[in-house]
């Protein structure tokens, strides 16, 4: 009766896209999500990081997935959301297209994410879950940064946070 329970175990996810692939991070991540809006460009900083924004008195670093991704820019819309999670004890905001759902997904419903060889990178893909016909890659956070760019992103929300004071 336990290995049932076992393979029937659910997880949480909340689903976003961008542009017409649809991703999933763990919920437990998840600090808030919020509208866009706007982004105070920090110079000196990877391309991929949109710069920083002021929620609430707090400084927090802003990733443009499209742009982490490799994907082409897209003009933001009334559908453009910032998903604030945490990744080691820092704050960080993912511009997407459009969040979608928290999704209940069976842990018998995820898989291994397909190997493309040594050349590509896909470590932050943990799995893929297929719902119907719909496949959600399903993101590792942490495997979205290298650990200097961690600090990065640290150092920047330290060093703007303590401005303020």
């Amino acid at each position: 009766m336990e290995q049932n329970t076992q393979l029937s175990r659910r997880e949480r996810y909340l689903t976003f896209f961008l542009g017409s692939e649809q991703y999933g991070i763990g919920i437990d991540r998840i600090k808030e999500i919020i509208a866009m809006m706007k982004v105070t460009n920090v110079p000196k900083t990877p391309d991929y990081m949109r710069g920083v924004i002021n929620l609430r008195g707090s400084i927090i670093p802003v990733v443009d997935t499209r742009r982490r991704f490799e994907m082409e820019d897209r003009e933001a819309d009334m559908h453009t959301a910032i998903i604030i999670i945490e990744v080691d004890k820092v704050n960080i905001g993912f511009i997407v297209d459009r969040v979608e759902e928290v999704a209940t997904i069976e842990n018998s419903n995820l898989s291994e994410p397909p190997k493309f060889g040594n050349t590509i990178d896909t470590d932050f893909i943990c799995s893929m879950a297929q719902i119907g016909e719909n496949v959600i890659m399903i993101l590792d956070v942490l495997k979205l940064f290298e650990a200097d760019e961690l600090l990065s992103l640290e150092q920047i929300q330290k060093n703007d946070n303590s401005k303020g004071e």
